[in-house]
């Protein structure tokens, strides 16, 4: 009792710190213009998501499993793009949209529940690792942005996110996530259903470091808040070559 009393304490105290550390997100329209241009700019490829319709999705499909949560177009990996023109035409043409990074060409994102990722950060902060962007979403996730390593020069090595952290079968993995090739995940600011949001904690500032410097606390982390004990070479991906 006394072991989870003590990491809800630090859970508290990390949550205050990082809403202490929050970019200042600007609100209206021109907040999140400015945020989702500055996403493109630190080279995420965005795309055009569904939003909030009370607690539905906007989308047109009956019960929609990830509400808010999945892009508008199926063509959303050809279409995801850095340009600035095409994305301030998208977020003035379309007010309320969400939007979606496409990982596995510039950057992954490791995707982990709130409580084992606050107790990652502070370990790695704490033994002076580099920590890129982190976002935080309301319904219980942290987002730890990296570079790729979902797209090496020989085609035969990449990792398809299927594997592990397909955006659809979320609910299936309560540990790490590691989203690559044929992935997203929603880029700050963007609004869920309830009432809930993603927003950053950890702005685009800070370089995207190499995923595998974060790794093995991350899967540490996560293995002890599913209960298991870790195994580094694969609790965090199946890795299979194609």
């Amino acid at each position: 009792m006394s072991a989870e009393l003590g990491r809800t304490g630090l859970q508290g105290k990390l949550s205050q710190w990082l809403r202490g550390r929050r970019p200042k997100e600007a609100a209206g329209d021109g907040g999140r213009e400015a945020l989702l241009l500055a996403a493109a700019a630190a080279g995420l490829p965005l795309a055009p998501a569904a939003h909030p319709a009370g607690y539905r999705c906007s989308c047109d499909r009956v019960g929609c499993p990830t509400p808010a949560r999945h892009p508008v177009s199926f063509a959303w990996q050809t279409q995801s793009t850095t340009d600035r023109a095409q994305i301030e035409r998208w977020a003035r043409h379309q007010p309320q949209a969400n939007f979606i990074t496409a990982t596995g060409m510039v950057h992954d994102v490791m995707d982990v529940p709130v409580e084992a990722g606050l107790e990652a950060l502070e370990r790695l902060l704490g033994a002076g690792i580099e920590v890129g962007p982190v976002a935080e979403s309301d319904d219980g996730r942290l987002l730890f942005f990296t570079l790729t390593r979902g797209t090496p020069e020989d085609e035969d090595e990449w990792w398809p996110c299927e594997l592990d952290c397909h955006p659809e079968t979320m609910d299936e993995h309560p540990g790490l996530r590691w989203h690559c090739r044929g992935s997203y995940v929603l880029v700050p600011p963007a609004q869920l259903p309830g009432d809930q949001s993603v927003h950053w904690v950890r702005g685009l500032e800070h370089p995207l470091p190499d995923p595998l410097s974060l790794l093995e606390i991350l899967t540490d982390a996560c293995a002890r808040y599913v209960g298991e004990e870790p195994d580094h070479a694969s609790a965090a991906w199946p890795l299979r070559r194609h």
